[in-house]
């Protein structure tokens, strides 16, 4: 049995829906069957997050039954967590400004051996006179990025086995000044004592540059869970236009029996599933959702 924590961190862009409400049931599974404490984050450094939706998020996972050991943590309450950090990283030089764009870094030349979809470096190495011009050039404050010492890194998933992922340049702190996803998932998790992260698969590309820069910052690696998604009946991610897919639609206890249902559990309570709780017969494969099932 573990001492550390699993956690949940949801968005508050939207209401959550079943295949969110699903990953908090399995994270709170994970932790609870590993005696780890489990902990709610919102991860609300996004412009495009609401308190309003947060706090509905917060009452869905708790009429679905979720507990959690702590106060739920808000992360637009620690920016100074994240500015000591990002000064950290610059005292040991391992920072630079980069004025470059989304569309900047697409049309981007690359070697023929970089991996796809990594940052070319277009800023990595400018003078400080081609930093100053760049700068004026584009008009935009810059971001910072990690100047890393390796291409890939390669982490270990309970349900994935071995993962080896691209580990670029990747931003810390946005041009606005508001840390990145990538810096602020790793520095909140190391905070709270978070040694477990049990998410949804659509991340799991991102777990090598996260598990890379809290071994820069002489944290462990979590042990990581990446579950399966839940699609809609096009076999595209879930999203609110396909019908009746929030708690508030579905009813309890509905909601959780399919996602009971979906996980092969017999039991259609928390307690129950986590009497049956086998993190090797957990299904690999997407749920397919279809509302009136």
């Amino acid at each position: 049995m573990a001492t550390g924590a699993g956690r949940f961190a949801p968005s508050p862009s939207a209401d959550l829906h079943i295949g969110n409400l699903r990953t908090a049931v399995l994270a709170w599974l994970f932790a609870r069957s590993t005696g780890r404490r489990f902990l709610m984050r919102v991860d609300d450094l996004d412009d495009r997050t609401h308190a309003d939706i947060a706090a509905r998020q917060l009452d869905d996972l708790a009429a679905i039954g979720l507990t959690w050991d702590e106060p739920a943590q808000w992360q637009t309450a620690h920016p100074q967590r994240y500015h000591d950090v990002v000064a950290e990283l610059a005292d040991r030089g391992l920072l630079y400004e980069c004025y470059c764009s989304r569309r900047d870094i697409q049309q981007a030349p690359r070697a023929p051996h970089a991996p796809q979809g990594a940052y070319p470096g277009t800023c990595r190495d400018l003078t400080d006179a081609a930093r100053a011009a760049r700068g004026e050039e584009t008009g935009r404050p810059p971001a910072l990025r990690l100047r890393t010492d390796v291409i890939t890194y390669t982490v270990h998933d309970v349900l994935h086995g071995e993962y080896t992922g691209i580990v670029d340049d990747f931003v810390v702190r946005r041009g606005d000044g508001v840390a990145a996803y990538n810096l602020a998932v790793v520095v909140d998790d190391a905070a709270q004592g978070i040694d477990q992260v049990v998410r949804g698969d659509d991340l799991l590309a991102s777990s090598p540059r996260q598990a890379y820069l809290a071994r820069l910052l002489g944290h462990p690696e979590p042990v990581y869970a990446h579950v399966a998604l839940v699609l809609n009946e096009d076999g595209a991610r879930l999203a609110k236009r396909d019908g009746a897919v929030t708690l508030a639609e579905i009813g309890m206890p509905r909601a959780l029996e399919q996602i009971a249902e979906s996980l092969g559990f017999r039991a259609t309570t928390l307690e129950g599933m986590l009497d049956e709780f086998d993190a090797d017969r957990l299904p690999r494969h997407p749920w397919v959702y279809r509302p009136d099932s």
